[in-house]
């Protein structure tokens, strides 16, 4: 049985949405991937960066997408949020923006 995805806010969907093409193309594929792998998918599709937070790493000709997510009880997986990266290293307000949101989750 599959995970279900859903997104934290229709914005994070439309973030995504915005996305060049080929960005957009593999995040689908490995959303695919997630969805049948769940907290088994690993390197150099998903990195786990502690306390219940993953990313997933989408990449394309043009850029490089990261979609922020977590798992949740009942085989679903939350995107909490989603940038297009523009440095070799993640911005910290992106992942503080990522760990505010799954707080908000794990706190109702």
């Amino acid at each position: 049985m599959p995970f279900e995805i859903e997104y934290f806010h229709e914005r994070v969907l439309a973030e995504i949405e915005s996305w060049p093409v080929d960005v957009l193309a593999d995040y689908v594929r490995l959303v695919e991937l997630l969805a049948e792998y769940g907290p088994s998918l690993r390197l150099p599709h998903s990195r786990a960066f502690g306390d219940a937070l993953f990313e997933l790493r989408p990449r394309g000709r043009t850029g490089i997408g990261r979609a922020f997510y977590c798992f949740l009880v009942g085989r679903r997986v939350t995107v909490l949020h989603a940038f297009i990266k523009k440095t070799q290293q993640t911005p910290d307000h992106e992942l503080k923006l990522a760990r505010k949101r799954l707080k908000e989750l794990q706190n109702g």
